[in-house]
């Protein structure tokens, strides 16, 4: 069969996109609603789209906080956070008070701040992703080219060799970390056309 992606599905939204990126570009896939789906997977993706604290809860509620990280710490499986589910890799966040994260990255996650006027939060739409460390994730994309945001919280006081790339929005934020297995890209590549492609198929190949 291959490998197999496991989409972790806890009503976080932004679920299908994944799925239907994933299935267009031939890779199996199946959708993980309850921890002892993580058995049959290869590759853990962790999409989300809404608020920190209340992922939390749910993610310590149905023990998927145990079971990810088990499979990613002690099994090895790579995992891909996105968008909210890059931000719960982190130790803690403060949208909606402050929680536990996963702990997989070490940081925070924090509110946006305009660095003008002219800029707006949340931070939505194509914005440019400015590499700092290389990244297997990027393999075949170039530098400084376009993927879709939609966040009002950013990944704050990573270490700088997990930064893999930023973003000249909101006095720069991180857009992308990286550490060992652990892998979370701030944008949507689902919603990316091809480069966001291009970085799913570079995950699931790894």
């Amino acid at each position: 069969m291959g490998t197999v992606a496991g989409i972790i599905d806890i009503g976080l939204g932004n679920i299908d996109s994944v799925r239907r990126a994933l299935t267009f570009m031939g890779f199996a896939n199946q959708l993980c609603a309850k921890i002892d789906d993580l058995e049959n997977v290869d590759r853990i993706i962790f999409p989300g789209v809404g608020n920190f604290y209340k992922a939390s809860e749910v993610l310590k509620e149905t023990r998927f906080n145990i079971a990810i990280k088990e499979h990613v710490l002690h099994l090895n499986k790579p995992i891909l956070g996105i968008c909210l589910g890059m931000q719960l890799l982190c130790d803690r966040g403060y949208e909606g008070g402050e929680a536990e994260g996963l702990k997989l990255i070490s940081g925070e996650v924090v509110k946006l701040e305009k660095g003008n006027s002219s800029e707006r939060v949340p931070h939505m739409g194509w914005n440019e992703v400015h590499f700092k460390n290389k990244s297997i994730l990027f393999k075949d994309i170039p530098d400084r080219m376009d993927f879709y945001f939609n966040h009002s919280y950013h990944f704050s006081k990573v270490e700088q060799n997990k930064v893999v790339s930023v973003t000249p929005y909101a006095n720069g934020f991180v857009s992308t970390v990286e550490d060992k297995n652990v892998f979370g890209v701030q944008f949507h590549p689902e919603k990316s056309q091809e480069l966001g492609l291009q970085l799913l198929k570079n995950f699931m190949e790894l």
